[in-house]
């Protein structure tokens, strides 16, 4: 969810697409993850936002500190349902829950797997992933696009007439 929600922002044909830009786009995020928002989804659009910024921000430059504001803004709390332990997520505002979830998943996956999230190596991609592989050498965001444009750039370089 943190890496989805990173990248929802992304260049198409050289230009930035910004995905929360519209708001059943926001809607479409929000269902996709299961989080709650509908009632007010320009203030969770705007709390998105932040989140996302704070997450490139941690990513990017090493700089955790809006990640931690953003994670401040809420925790969970640990309830039993029969003898099923579940967590319930305790927000100080609403519109703060998808924003909250996606930073706290952030802060699991880069405790769990540091070294598994990795930038897309294609220069023109901003997109980040998790690398699932099993020797943990992927490169790319996605073979088919990113890893497809630059083998072709490769190919095209060794085919170009030297002078």
């Amino acid at each position: 969810m943190a890496l989805d929600l990173v990248n929802t922002v992304w260049r198409e044909h050289g230009e930035p697409v910004d995905q929360l830009d519209d708001l059943e786009a926001v809607r479409a995020w929000l269902a996709e993850h299961g989080l709650p928002g509908d009632d007010d989804l320009e203030g969770v659009r705007d709390r998105l936002r932040q989140a996302r910024d704070a997450l490139r921000a941690a990513l990017e430059e090493g700089d955790f500190r809006r990640l931690n504001v953003v994670l401040g803004r809420g925790a969970t709390r640990p309830m039993m349902r029969g003898a099923e332990p579940y967590d319930v997520v305790v927000v100080e505002d609403p519109a703060w829950h998808a924003a909250w979830a996606a930073t706290a998943a952030f802060a699991r996956l880069i405790g769990e797997r540091p070294d598994r999230v990795r930038k897309c190596a294609h220069p023109d991609c901003v997109l980040w992933f998790l690398d699932a592989s099993k020797n943990g050498t992927r490169r790319w965001c996605s073979m088919e696009g990113c890893g497809n444009r630059a083998k072709v750039g490769r190919f095209n370089r060794r085919q170009k007439p030297a002078g």
